[in-house]
């Protein structure tokens, strides 16, 4: 057999960039987001994947994951994934070493395209070739001038025909101006553009319920995280009760945690991250779980990590286009997508991997490791 390319090195970087208002949804606020960056290298080829986690994440990377796939053949991915998934046993994989290791992944990923000189979403093989987007936002702290602008911009202006906004606003404690600042979002939006509610796990399972029944009077088609998401079986009683589609998934770190999501009957399309769950190797299986099921998937935010892998499912619903990941991923990369029309074409181009590049002067004014 001939020298397979192996990883040389792999290194990190953390960027905090201010949000452009503060923002909130039904059970966080918050006034920055965090990317962590991942580099992976084999001679003068490198590839980057990244996370939207702590900055003590890049510190797993370095301590529990680079010494674990350095000298791995670079094409070997799924080995590198389950090298990475063993090495943090003891220190737990839910949480932020899952969300490590899905940042090294997806750079092994992006390398092993760039190697091969392909599109990622060509060598994952593509089932479409637009992936469509939804445009999500609608934080509870914006006013009413706020949240039209934002929504008639995805709408009117990008041509995106699907939108969501959050409510369960202080967990769950203003039903009343939750349901205003949906009806004022239908009217923003009209009534050909769906509209999608996110409340973040802020609801108990009875206020979700008679929610439902005025979200169902706008034409809400979307309700995500109803209640928090470990409550498989009020999530499966209100996917019963309610007219529209119930979601949930995207704090799944492990495949495991997506079978139970699954077999419980609790969504009716799963969410799930790939900067989360360990990367694109286990984005796809969960996806497959999914589709054994019948379950379209849905992939949660970070649009331009997950935009390549999702145009390889076959049961894949749309990708979440965040706007403060968006504004992130435009700010920091060259080589972003635009979703005109309401979807995005990965590869279209012909550029390599995941077809980002770091914009160094750009990015350097938010580095903080």
């Amino acid at each position: 057999m001939r020298d397979r390319p192996t990883v040389d090195d792999v290194g990190t970087a953390v960027y905090t960039v201010p949000t452009d208002t503060p923002e909130a949804d039904g059970t966080l606020a918050w006034d920055t987001t965090t990317l962590v960056l991942v580099t992976v290298r084999t001679g003068t080829t490198t590839g980057l994947g990244y996370t939207y986690a702590p900055a003590a994440t890049a510190h797993v990377v370095r301590e529990l994951l680079a010494g674990t796939v350095t000298g791995l053949s670079a094409l070997d991915v799924p080995r590198a994934n389950e090298r990475m998934c063993r090495a943090v046993r003891n220190a737990g994989l839910p949480g932020v070493a899952a969300q490590a290791i899905a940042a090294v992944d997806i750079a092994l990923w992006d390398l092993k395209a760039r190697l091969l000189d392909l599109p990622l979403v060509a060598l994952l093989g593509a089932a479409r070739d637009d992936v469509p987007v939804y445009g999500s936002g609608g934080f509870t702290t914006y006013d009413a001038e706020r949240q039209d602008r934002q929504l008639r911009g995805w709408t009117e202006d990008e041509g995106i025909p699907r939108v969501k906004i959050k409510i369960g606003e202080s967990w769950g404690t203003r039903e009343t101006r939750d349901l205003e600042r949906v009806a004022r979002a239908r009217a923003s939006i009209g009534d050909a553009a769906e509209l999608y509610v996110d409340a973040n796990g802020g609801y108990t399972g009875g206020q979700a319920a008679r929610a439902g029944d005025a979200l169902a009077d706008q034409g809400v088609t979307w309700f995500e995280e109803p209640v928090p998401s470990d409550h498989l079986i009020q999530l499966a009683d209100l996917r019963r009760r309610l007219p529209m589609d119930v979601t949930a998934g995207e704090y799944g770190y492990t495949l495991p945690y997506f079978e139970h999501m699954l077999a419980a009957g609790a969504v009716d399309c799963l969410q799930a991250d790939v900067t989360r769950c360990g990367g694109i190797t286990v984005w796809l299986r969960v996806a497959a779980l999914a589709h054994a099921r019948g379950i379209d998937v849905s992939g949660h935010c970070a649009p331009h990590a997950h935009a390549h892998a999702a145009a390889a499912l076959p049961n894949l619903r749309h990708l979440e286009w965040f706007h403060d990941h968006v504004r992130i991923e435009r700010l920091l990369f060259d080589g972003v997508l635009d979703p005109g029309g309401g979807s995005v074409t990965p590869g279209a181009d012909g550029a390599p991997g995941l077809g980002l590049s770091l914009v160094a002067e750009r990015a350097e004014p938010y580095r903080v490791q």
